[in-house]
């Protein structure tokens, strides 16, 4: 439903705001006052072209916002675009003098693209120069389906699930065929690395080892000199002065006094210890340089196990971690394809099923839809004959899709019709004339929702425009009582010269435009009370004080 309707700077008119009551609501004004400025408004919004010139002169850019109620069972692609806790929908479109445009949903920024969507989920407009939503083949397939009722509607969604259910099964299916296609050489590439990764053994510690290995081997004869010095220094292989001969010198001169002095006692011990820690690091370094010294190959082994890792790091990732993560994606991708043989042996069980189960699905909603049809098409036909187009031929051709069952069944729908007696019969969208169109949508949709079948909420919001032309007498007040019996389940907003249909609203806007000196304006007033009658009296054609036309005008009101 639509709240409020906000209208800015829109070709003669400067500002308007409407707000919009449940039910019927009638838009009325003299020829050329610009009761279609309101109609285009709403073009706009949902996504329609903005026409050359329709800001008004020296104002800087139109803005057009509507406030919608947020229905409910929205489709998940567009609810996506909205807040989760958004009760409400603010559509929104500037439009500057050069022609630029820019769209809003909920006071972001969005595409014209989403405007169109979210607005065909909103508003569903037919008349002479605006969007004719009846023109597309699934709104005619809406319409016969709404005449099937709730029971079918559903059966619909199920069949739109099990549609999407295979869908995502054969793309499945492709991806394992694709798989299967590259399977044997993806293999032998995935064993070709994992082997060489499994081959080299990749470890961070002995990486950080080796590394200071190749420190110590190229710096090898600095090494072994140093400590063979050292080795000398402490104990000399020849048994010449070192610090061992001098520390045992030492412990010779204490040795036969130790026993008189405590103190010296403990200081011989402690010769003691420094003679035998001498003897042994020199040892220990006289054997270390001797092995530093005795592996000339070592380093040629280090530097060849290094440049191992190094390949395998340039190659998978940059450091042995990502190797080792390397290796265990490609375990997993063996895996995988190993078993892409039976996935796809099962998904093609899983598709045959999916297939039986949308036929059968859609199966029930072609008979639903064969049942239907003619009904539909008798119904529309009694109502068109109310409506002023009384011996026109109107049928409900059903006809096979091309490519098989979709997500809304197995057939199409074409409305046919022969507006008037000798005419041949075409398709409703090459026949009907705007006003035409717009009665046998009221026609259709009155004959589809007559016994409450569909939901209201599918199209929160109907716009007749034109609905009424060349009309008169009984027949517009058929026009009215069938457009009041369509608005008893959902906002109607019908644009309106006849005074039969305007007596019948929930809520009365004028339209009328004024010239003040050499530029003219717009305005757009909510009538109520006397202004009401006064608007059906002019409406009726006749003058202000005309007494008669005035108690006719409260006559149509209280029929109402």
């Amino acid at each position: 439903m639509l709240h409020e309707l906000r209208v800015e700077n829109l070709l003669l008119l400067e500002r308007a705001e409407l707000r919009l009551a449940p039910g019927l609501n009638v838009l009325t004004g003299e020829t050329g006052a610009g009761k279609t400025m309101l109609a285009h408004a709403l073009d706009l919004l949902l996504g329609g072209k903005a026409r050359s010139g329709i800001v008004r002169p020296g104002a800087g850019e139109a803005y057009v916002e509507g406030v919608f109620e947020r229905p409910p069972g929205l489709a998940p692609e567009l609810a996506e675009r909205l807040s989760d806790d958004a009760e409400e929908i603010v559509l929104a479109r500037r439009v500057w003098p050069d022609g630029r445009t820019r769209a809003y949903v909920c006071g972001r920024a969005a595409t014209v693209g989403d405007l169109r969507e979210l607005g065909g989920e909103l508003v569903a407009f037919y008349g002479q120069h605006e969007h004719r939503r009846l023109m597309l083949a699934s709104a005619q397939l809406d319409v016969l389906d709404a005449h099937c009722g709730p029971g079918h509607v559903a059966a619909r969604g199920r069949v739109a699930a099990a549609h999407r259910r295979l869908g995502e099964l054969e793309e499945r299916r492709a991806e394992l065929e694709a798989l299967a296609g590259a399977r044997e050489r993806e293999l032998d590439l995935l064993a070709f690395e994992l082997e060489e990764i499994d081959a080299a053994s990749p470890n961070e510690e002995e990486q950080a080892t080796l590394l200071a290995e190749r420190e110590r081997l190229r710096h090898a004869e600095t090494i072994t000199a140093a400590a063979a010095a050292a080795a000398e220094a402490l104990a000399p292989e020849a048994g010449g002065p070192g610090a061992g001969f001098l520390l045992a010198h030492a412990v010779r001169m204490l040795d036969p006094v130790a026993a008189l002095d405590p103190e010296l006692g403990s200081s011989l011990q402690r010769l003691q210890t420094m003679l035998y820690e001498a003897e042994d690091l020199g040892a220990e370094l006289r054997r270390r340089a001797w092995e530093i010294e005795g592996s000339p190959g070592r380093l040629e082994e280090v530097e060849d196990r290094l440049a191992l890792l190094a390949r395998l790091e340039r190659k998978h990732g940059g450091s042995i971690a990502a190797v080792l993560e390397h290796a265990e994606r490609c375990a997993a991708r063996r895996d995988e394809l190993a078993g892409a043989e039976v996935a796809l042996e099962q998904v093609q069980a899983e598709i045959e099923a999916a297939q039986g189960e949308l036929g059968e699905l859609a199966g029930a909603l072609t008979e639903g839809r064969r049942r239907a049809a003619p009904l539909l098409a008798e119904a529309v036909r009694t109502r068109l004959a109310d409506l002023a187009m009384e011996g026109a031929e109107f049928e409900v051709a059903l006809t096979p899709r091309p490519d098989g069952c979709g997500p809304a069944g197995a057939e199409t729908v074409e409305l046919v019709i022969a507006p008037n007696p000798g005419v041949p019969a075409g398709p409703l969208r090459e026949i009907a004339s705007g006003g035409e169109l717009s009665r046998i949508m009221l026609a259709l949709l009155s004959a589809a929702h007559a016994d409450g079948a569909a939901d209201g909420a599918a199209t929160p919001l109907l716009v007749f425009d034109e609905v009424d032309a060349g009309i008169g007498g009984h027949t517009a007040r058929a026009v009215g009582e069938h457009l009041r019996a369509l608005a008893a389940s959902r906002q109607l907003l019908c644009i309106t010269h006849l005074p039969q249909v305007a007596s019948l609203a929930e809520r009365h806007f004028r339209i009328s435009k004024t010239a003040l000196g050499a530029a003219a304006s717009t305005e757009v007033l909510e009538l109520a009370g006397e202004q009401v009658v006064a608007e059906l009296v002019r409406m009726l054609g006749a003058a202000e004080d005309d007494r008669a036309a005035s108690q006719h005008a409260r006559r149509l009101l209280r029929a109402a």
